[in-house]
């Protein structure tokens, strides 16, 4: 268990940085939490991140959470999700608000396709790093591009991507080398 001050403080400083989507997000929290802190076990990150996957809603999110109930209880996941949110809460209201206040101008334009840009670059570079943890073998490489081709070119529903990918986790594990 860790020190709940000491919890808190990692919390608000990953909280500042989770910008860019699930993705972004995600790769904060294992950067801060499995390869910085080793707070929790990468198998452990990476078990606990597939399942949150699984649940509707926002995943990073309900990671954060049991990542903070794992280290704290009760409290520690409270206050994992309510810092995972909050600095997002603010921008967006910052940001809304100087969107009324100056209404449809170039510079508010401006801003916004900047934010876009920069949102894009941490995105992609947070995928490139939780895939390059995760997919540790070139099967899984496979399938990865496999269920991605078939949500974004086929359209084929998540539900049916899901299915299949259990199919293959019924698959023995020395199938999969680490």
């Amino acid at each position: 268990m860790v020190p709940f001050r000491t919890a808190l403080r990692a919390w608000f400083g990953i909280s500042l940085q989770t910008f860019g989507g699930p993705a972004g997000q995600i790769a904060v929290m294992q950067r801060a939490l499995v390869d910085d802190r080793r707070w929790i076990s990468h198998r452990r990150f990476l078990h606990a991140l597939n399942y949150c996957m699984l649940l509707p809603g926002p995943e990073a999110h309900q990671l954060a959470i049991y990542v903070g109930w794992l280290l704290n209880g009760l409290r520690g996941g409270l206050i994992a999700g309510v810092l995972f949110v909050l600095p997002g809460l603010v921008a967006l209201l910052a940001l809304s608000a100087l969107y009324v206040g100056l209404g449809d101008t170039t510079v508010v334009a401006a801003l916004f396709t900047g934010l876009g840009a920069a949102v894009v670059a941490v995105v992609a570079q947070a995928v490139v790093r939780v895939a390059g943890r995760a997919l540790t073998h070139p099967l899984l490489v496979g399938l990865a591009v496999a269920a991605f081709l078939a949500l974004a070119v086929f359209a084929v529903p998540f539900p049916i991507v899901i299915a299949a990918a259990s199919v293959v986790a019924g698959w023995p594990p020395d199938a999969f080398p680490a």
